[in-house]
């Protein structure tokens, strides 16, 4: 069983939680420095490892983000959207699918995660142009033209970027979308289970944590987020914690799952 709740209010600790998230000491300079050089590196490891099995196939989008069809003046309107950091198409090809009027820009860290696209039995260079980027530094405007895109989504992608560099990421993303769209948004939000899971030792700084495969996760607070986004210039739409709450009844654990879930416009 589970349950879901959604609002503004964060997650609040347990003592024994709070206890133990007091005994983190920061990752060195040096090891920081080194996992932000080789970022790339650890992402295309991971999917080497993986290859395509690992994230399941993420149907609840268009469920979840109702802008998707919202966003159409009229039924069949032809949108054009940009998946941000699209991994290995868990959510782009499930859209592609499910709505056949929509043109989709992709692009990802990775290569070898964009390899992995192109190799997708549904992929058509027809309805789709994916491509490597790095948003923190390739300007988008090289494979898009500017004010173009009617929706972005941005799905559990900035938690893996450096929280200084996250700026650039969405000032990158503003050039493309046209005035009055959206950015859909969801990720890990604070005290999610996954951070609470993290071993003493991996802490980079507030609400930030390394992997053991050397791959980064940020954890947002609802502030924290709003500020990112009002800084480059867009407004709040919506913007909250979505609260999940998984039993495991047969062993009687209960995982706390935090994302938080936002839609912001460009003016």
């Amino acid at each position: 069983g589970a349950f879901q709740k959604k609002g503004h209010s964060a997650r609040v600790l347990s003592p024994e939680e709070a206890e133990r998230a007091k005994d983190q000491v920061l990752v060195s300079e040096f090891k920081q420095l080194k996992l932000e050089k080789e970022a790339q590196k650890n992402w295309d490891l991971f999917y080497k490892r993986n290859s395509t099995n690992f994230f399941k196939d993420r149907h609840w989008t268009t469920r979840e983000f109702q802008e998707l069809k919202a966003c159409r003046e009229f039924a069949d309107q032809k949108l054009t959207i940009l998946e941000a950091g699209c991994g290995v198409g868990n959510c782009l090809f499930p859209l592609l699918e499910e709505d056949l009027n929509i043109f989709a820009y992709a692009c990802d860290f990775s290569p070898r995660a964009v390899e992995y696209v192109k190799k997708n039995a549904l992929y058509s260079t027809e309805r789709c142009k994916v491509f490597q980027c790095d948003l923190t530094k390739d300007d988008l405007l090289d494979n898009i033209a500017a004010d173009s895109v009617d929706v972005v989504t941005l799905i559990f992608v900035l938690s893996a970027i450096h929280p200084e560099k996250m700026h650039l990421v969405l000032r990158n993303i503003y050039k493309v979308l046209k005035p009055g769209k959206c950015v859909l948004f969801r990720d890990y939000g604070l005290y999610d289970h996954a951070m609470l899971r993290f071993k003493p030792s991996s802490k980079l700084g507030e609400n930030f944590y390394v992997r053991q495969d050397g791959t980064r996760s940020y954890f947002f607070t609802e502030e924290f987020l709003s500020q990112l986004f009002k800084a480059e210039g867009y407004e709040q739409v919506v913007n909250e914690y979505v609260q999940r709450e998984t039993v495991n009844r047969k062993e009687d654990l209960r995982v706390p799952r935090v994302f938080l879930q936002s839609k912001f416009q460009k003016p």
